[in-house]
């Protein structure tokens, strides 16, 4: 077996550069490495070609050079690279707002960790193919060449072509009906199914403008009777309303609008002179103003109707003019297509680049093959990693895991399709996507594939062609057909010991297409076949029967839903209960259900009656544990919402705390007219949303906290104007890099980027728009509270609901933005990464990690959310608020199963949990690191900041007391000396008020421990609310 290598060059001034070098070193010379080994000796060691595993006419003369010329005499290689160090890197702008180095001391000190071991599978089974990819990007998110690839291929012996006629057998796929439920979690007894159609308008308040259009939704509702009356209430999809009662009740379901002049209208379901009127109603607390008294917030969040109604329909506006010619150019997307595509979503890699990265649908992956090497194949590959087939980088914990691509067990593809092939993408919402091949530019596509998260059965759409199942992992055998209802159905071996069913079903069931091997990498259909044909990995004994029942239904989209179902108080913390469901559309034989894959915190908060639909069917994901099958055309979760969280500092065992101890509030008044003091202004106006947004937030907490904790409406009233102003620079859009309405894409963003791509952190390719919006959307909800007349300036209140539909948009109908960019509802989080390639280029000359989305920060994401929810609670729309609980609940969860590892965690592997945060997680690897350094401050800090009232909920005690005792405890923390030293000792609050209300009230308390979107007034406050004074 031969591995090739290139050699890697690092450029202080470009970032790295990947030399395609053909070096090429004989594996059975090295001896195969075990699953604990890992490749450790470089290129550049001379005794290599001396003792003749290397040999010198094999090396270019840049690889002689370079290894005569190594900058780091003591650099490890990374992957068997030779690294050469150029010029030191130049420092990288920090999230935190200050400078800090590029990946530890150097670039060369973090690559020099990066070693890759093959991977070797035991009993002597042939290795699969595929390839292992890391990748770097620079601190502002701009995309810059991968680490060095290793690539491991396999060849087979030909196995002759055997025709493979239809055998009619007992066995086979029989016609097995399933009944789905309706149920809610309430429910019990007798269903009576009762239809009621209702209008809800969702409006702004009073005095703004009324941009809402009202939507229409149908309702389905169920009438359960047992010892008490239940009314379950179905919106859209699974929006339930509870009502308990012993008398019989009359029904009225009305979702009125802040201001009171929306309403529903349904059927009455009359059943006694009693009645029951569910509302969204308007705040019915009075404003204050700046003066000492808090002003009250009553509770805006809708009961008994879906929360996912628009925002508003207008334009952006008139501030933010149109602007044409993106960068990033929408490839194989048709230019009729005008919906608002999400720029943050599973499927970029359909349209980036050569259009080669890789869709994660979870379990499966698929890519498109685009002419590999290995068996000059056109479709698109499928594939399924298990946990064996991981790669670990070096330490323990390891540094990182990365899941190889490349394996590609199946690809479908057609004897049509060449070098000629074009693919093509539509239909694209927030769960779904198709794919398209065709031969050629303007041909009808050939083969169709709807891509939808957690799908069952990869599917592949087929017209007037011959279809064509390869694989590069080798067919070993396949079984006997099976022909039953129409399908026809084999199960196939592959060499590296896992088997698939594949299912062939024509449109015309009287049709017996023809399956042939042709030979150990080609399965061919019938030419001329129109219809589908399906594959799925079996695991276990049951996973055959399960896919018999399914197949021949597929989804192709799908859709969420949220339902408040209860607005009483179950605790001190003021939490609500909430549904959610996920459904989706589904065609084929669409009177089987569907069989879809729910991941560890689905699993976690199903509902009763969703409980009833898992199977025994496990299949491992590449990132997020393993995923458990469910027979069910659609799933309810139930989650715990924090609707007592506000401003103030907050707690899960006590919620929200307003009142200080005495002992705290003059100090921090005193600190906050300190730092009201400041020049907003200048802190605020900069050349990146980021960092601008950061120090908004920052005086805006001050400022709520000198009004309603400090009880100093002087030095609030004060500072809010001032915050006034500096926020009106950018609601103007006066600020030193305006923001445009992108028209290709559909978006808010930076007019930066379209002279630097990677300028404000790759926002105008759509990086990280919830951490950037999500500081002002706070910042005005902040405005909002303490001055409601500011609410009735329409600029104002359209700027900033401009912002939320960007990133955190609750329609899918909108013209204007798509639905959900950041915050993926199968995921349970947001991803950060936008229109931004992981890398460039196909093949062995340069591959590339096609990792395409990623997140880096789960605090940012909690605080969009949490912005969101407090907008949403100040300018009085219900449904917003409803949903930022919603995602803030979602989040905790899911933060916890992903993210945030506790030594319990049972979804990362066991040897990376250790780190406590996963560092960077993307869909195919995790990396214990940031994108601008590697020290324990910036990798677990930057999942702690900004610190908030959500971070209670997110960050749990136990987690925290494990990081801080892995990193930081006797006095490590005290060598962090900048202004990460501050977003410690504030996190430190969580578990420790005492500690660290002490460290920030101390006389000798450094300015140097603040970041520029941290204050000491608001730490002083947040530790003092969680039990600091005594």
């Amino acid at each position: 077996m031969q591995v090739s290598f290139s050699t890697i060059i690092i450029d202080g001034s470009t970032g790295l550069t990947i030399v395609p070098v053909p070096t090429t070193l004989a594996l059975d010379q090295i001896g195969a490495p075990s699953n604990d080994s890992t490749l450790s000796t470089a290129l550049s060691d001379s005794s290599l070609a001396t003792q003749g595993i290397i040999s010198p006419a094999q090396l270019s003369q840049s690889d002689l050079q370079t290894a005569q010329n190594l900058a780091n005499p003591t650099l490890e290689p990374v992957a068997r690279a030779n690294v050469i160090r150029t010029s030191p890197q130049s420092d990288s702008p920090s999230r935190t707002g200050g400078t800090t180095q590029f990946f530890g001391g150097n670039v060369a000190e973090t690559l020099g960790s990066r070693t890759i071991r093959p991977t070797d599978r035991p009993n002597g089974r042939r290795p699969a193919t595929g390839s292992l990819y890391i990748t770097l990007q620079r601190g502002g998110r701009s995309s810059v060449m991968p680490f060095p690839t290793t690539v491991f291929t396999t060849t087979s012996v030909r196995i002759p072509p055997t025709s493979l006629k239809p055998i009619s057998t007992g066995a086979g796929i029989g016609a097995v009906s399933s009944t789905l439920a309706d149920s809610s979690p309430s429910g019990a007894g007798t269903d009576t199914v009762i239809s009621i159609s209702a209008t809800l308008t969702d409006a702004p308040p009073t005095g703004t403008p009324t941009g809402a259009v009202s939507s229409t939704l149908a309702v389905s509702s169920t009438l359960a009777v047992s010892s008490t009356l239940a009314v379950s209430s179905t919106l859209a999809v699974s929006s339930t309303l509870a009502v308990s009662s012993t008398l019989a009740v009359s029904v009225t379901l009305a979702d009125s609008s802040p201001s009171g002049t929306g309403t529903g209208t349904g059927t009455v379901i009359s059943i006694s002179a009693a009645s029951s009127t569910l509302a969204d109603a308007p705040p019915t607390g009075t404003s204050t103003g700046t003066s000492a008294a808090s002003r009250t917030l009553s509770d805006t969040t809708p009961s008994g109707t879906n929360i996912f109604v628009p925002i508003a329909t207008d334009p952006a506006p008139y501030m933010v003019g149109p602007k044409d010619g993106h960068p990033v150019p929408r490839t194989g997307i048709a230019a009729n297509i005008t919906k608002p595509i999400g720029t943050n979503k599973f499927y970029a890699g359909l349209f980036l680049g050569d259009q080669t990265g890789t869709v994660w649908t979870h379990p499966y992956s698929i890519q498109w093959a685009k002419g590999a090497e290995d068996i000059e194949s056109w479709g698109m590959a499928v594939s399924h990693i298990e946990r064996s087939q991981v790669t670990y980088g070096p330490g323990n914990p390891a540094q990182y895991y990365v899941n190889p691509i490349g394996i590609d067990s199946l690809i479908f593809s057609a004897t049509e399709l060449g070098s000629t092939t074009v693919l093509t993408s539509d239909s694209h919402e927030a769960f779904s996507v198709n794919a398209n091949l065709a031969s050629s530019a303007g041909a009808a596509p050939i083969l169709t594939m709807p891509l939808v998260q957690g799908m069952g059965f990869v599917t592949a759409i087929y017209s007037s062609g011959t279809p064509l199942i390869q694989s590069g992992v080798f067919f070993e055998a396949l079984s006997p057909i099976s022909v039953k209802n129409g399908i026809s159905k084999t199960t196939a071996s592959l060499q590296d010991g896992t088997q698939w069913a594949i299912y062939v079903i024509p449109n015309d069931p009287k049709s017996s297409p023809k399956i042939i091997l042709n030979d150990s990498q080609t399965v061919q259909i019938s030419s001329g076949f129109s219809g589908i044909i399906q594959v799925a990995k079996l695991a276990g004994d049951d996973s055959a029967g399960i896919y018999d029942s399914s197949a021949g239904t597929y989804a192709v989209a799908g859709a969420v839903s949220g339902t408040i179902l209860s607005q009483f108080t179950l605790s001190v913390t003021g939490t609500t209960t909430a549904s959610y469901s996920l459904s989706w559309t589904k065609q084929g034989d669409t009177s089987k259900t569907l069989l879809m894959f729910a991941l560890p915190h689905h699993v976690q908060s199903l509902d009763q009656a969703t409980v009833a639909f898992k199977k025994n069917i496990f299949l491992q994901t590449t990132t997020k544990g393993t995923a458990t099958g469910l027979l069910a055309n659609s799933w309810t979760m139930i989650e715990q919402l924090p609707t007592n969280m506000s401003f103030a500092p907050y707690s899960a065992s006590s919620g929200t705390i307003t009142k200080l101890p005495a002992a705290a509030v003059s100090l921090i008044a005193q600190t906050a007219a300190d730092e009201l003091g400041e020049d907003i202004s200048a802190q605020t106006n900069l050349d990146t949303m980021y960092f601008s947004g950061k120090a908004l937030a920052k005086f805006a907490a001050i400022v709520y906290t000198a009004n309603d904790l400090a009880n100093s409406p002087d030095i609030a009233a004060a500072g809010l104007d001032k915050l006034k102003a500096a926020f009106n620079v950018f609601v103007q859009n006066h600020q030193k890099n305006r923001l445009v309405y992108d028209t290709v894409w559909k978006g808010a963003v930076s007019s930066a980027g379209y002279k630097d791509i990677g300028a404000d952190f790759g926002g105008t390719a759509y990086n990280d728009h919830h951490f950037h919006y999500g500081y002002f959307v706070y910042t005005a909800a902040v405005i909002g509270y303490l001055d409601p007349a500011w609410l009735k300036n329409n600029q104002n209140f359209a700027w900033v609901n401009m912002l939320v539909r960007d990133f955190a948009n609750s329609a899918t109908n909108d013209a204007y933005y798509p639905f959900s960019r950041n915050f993926d509802w199968y995921h349970g989080h947001s991803w950060a990464k936008g229109l931004f390639e992981s890398g460039a280029g196909k093949g062995s000359d340069a591959d590339f990690s096609r990792a395409i989305v990623d997140e880096e920060s789960t605090s940012e994401d909690a605080f969009a959310s949490y912005a969101v929810k407090m907008w949403g609670k100040v300018s009085g729309n219900g449904n917003m608020e409803a949903r930022g609980n919603l995602m803030l609940a979602i989040q905790a969860r899911s933060f916890s199963n992903y993210f945030l590892m506790e030594s319990t965690n049972k979804n990362q592997p066991a040897n990376v949990i250790d780190n406590k945060v996963t560092g960077i997680l993307f869909e195919g690897k995790v990396d214990h690191t940031t994108y601008f350094g590697t020290k324990p401050e910036y990798i677990e800090g930057i999942h702690m900041l900004p610190l908030n009232p959500s971070s209670a909920l997110t960050r749990r005690a136990n987690f925290v007391k494990e990081e801080w005792a892995k990193y930081f405890d006797s006095n490590r923390v005290d060598s962090v000396t900048d202004g990460w030293r501050g977003i410690l000792m504030a996190n430190l609050a969580l578990i420790d008020p005492k500690t660290s209300w002490n460290f920030f009230a101390d006389k000798g308390f450094k300015p140097e421990y603040l970041d520029g979107g941290a204050s000491r007034t608001w730490y002083l406050a947040f530790a003092a609310g969680l039990g600091g004074v005594s």
